[in-house]
């Protein structure tokens, strides 16, 4: 990760020629014409692919769909801020090029991020990158003043980025971790039962004292708007804040359109913030009209959603966490095969013919920030992995 800007140096192409990558070049064109267009043959002469809206626009599927598409074929994601926001799109509040920083974030893409000096940012732009840059887990963020220090940035960027070793760090705990747990709740408190929303997934920070009552209170005004802000809520999905003493909660309210009795991914139901410095996350299931289905494939891809939303909300800025899950086995739950397209006919329930409990990771390790971003999809995989070791025994 880079934060500062670093001297520019001339590079030679033919020294740094590796596998091809799909490089997407996510900006608004306007204000950054120069920039854009100096790319392309960059990439291209790196031994890598280019992707960008100029170059299927002309498509049958609309511009801001085939852009999503072709953002998620992509190895790495490349975003320029330039002085323009760009045309709000109605239907999710946000440009083109939000769209895609959020979308990129979801799928744990690989992001550089450039900024343009000497120039005024219009009033969206200037929050959009006040966003960018205050979500500091694994981005390469740098700066340029015109189309060659670009070039160069980005070169040296894009080698960084291919030669750097995996991202995750992880230390061993001394003691158990202080997690709270979710469905140890008496219920009073909580937006929705264990059998709405079994699955949750929690944060810590390690060595972190805890917030204040001031700072605390500048959390909760905010923590709704920083929940819809992450893009993993629909933008017509209603939020409502709770507060209680030691934590905040913010609720999404179910998405009514679906049939209950047709197939639907797991959804995320609630987001916690403690006084602790704890995040927890509830999430339903993947279902289908016989129940829930924990399914060793899409676990770990819920549980990767989970962690970048933790990332996302800006809380957690340095240091190391500790990372925790659990899954109730109350209600209609088995374990499946999910299919997003055909219901079940017949599941035998987890419970049937044991004792109905939840179960818990037990966390001997921190881990570095990247869990929250482009190591989530590890991370949840090993969380993951030690549920369905409790499920077999």
């Amino acid at each position: 990760m880079c934060c500062a800007d670093r001297p520019g140096s001339q590079v030679n192409l033919d020294q740094w020629r590796h596998h091809i990558v799909r490089v997407f070049i996510s900006s608004v064109r306007k204000g950054l014409e120069e920039e854009r267009d100096s790319l392309p043959g960059l990439i291209t002469a790196l031994g890598h692919t280019p992707v960008r809206f100029e170059d299927f626009s002309a498509q049958a599927t609309p511009s801001r769909e085939a852009c999503l598409a072709a953002l998620e074929s992509a190895d790495v994601y490349l975003l320029l801020l330039g002085p323009n926001y760009g045309h709000v799109f109605p239907e999710t509040g946000q440009s083109a090029t939000h769209d895609e920083w959020v979308h990129a974030q979801r799928l744990g893409k690989p992001r550089l991020v450039y900024r343009k000096n000497g120039v005024r940012f219009d009033p969206d732009q200037h929050k959009f990158a006040r966003i960018v840059e205050a979500y500091a887990t694994g981005v390469f963020r740098d700066s340029f003043s015109n189309s060659v220090e670009l070039q160069t940035k980005v070169v040296q960027g894009l080698r960084e980025m291919d030669s750097k070793p995996s991202s995750l760090e992880f230390i061993r705990l001394l003691q158990k971790p202080p997690i709270i747990w979710i469905s140890n709740d008496d219920g009073v408190h909580s937006s929705g039962s264990s059998h709405d929303s079994p699955l949750e997934l929690h944060v810590l920070p390690t060595n972190h004292p805890g917030y204040s009552t001031r700072e605390m209170g500048k959390f909760v005004d905010s923590l709704a708007n920083r929940v819809r802000e992450t893009g993993y809520i629909e933008s017509d999905q209603a939020l409502n804040l709770f507060k209680f003493q030691d934590y905040a909660s913010v609720s999404i309210e179910n998405d009514r359109r679906h049939a209950w009795d047709k197939p639907q991914n797991g959804k995320i139901r609630e987001v916690r913030l403690y006084k602790t410095g704890q995040i927890s996350i509830r999430a339903t299931l993947p279902r289908d009209q016989m129940g829930s289905i924990l399914d060793s494939e899409a676990l770990p891809k819920q549980f990767a959603e989970m962690l970048r939303l933790t990332g996302a909300l800006g809380i957690i800025q340095q240091g190391y966490v500790v990372v925790a899950a659990g899954v109730s086995s109350a209600g209609l739950i088995s374990v499946d095969t999910f299919d997003p397209h055909r219901s079940r006919s017949r599941a035998q329930p987890l419970g049937f013919g044991r004792s109905v409990g939840v179960y818990r990771t037990e966390p001997d390790e921190a881990v570095s920030l990247a869990a929250l971003d482009n190591g989530a999809y590890e991370v949840g995989s090993d969380l993951s992995r030690a549920l369905f070791n409790q499920l077999s025994t």
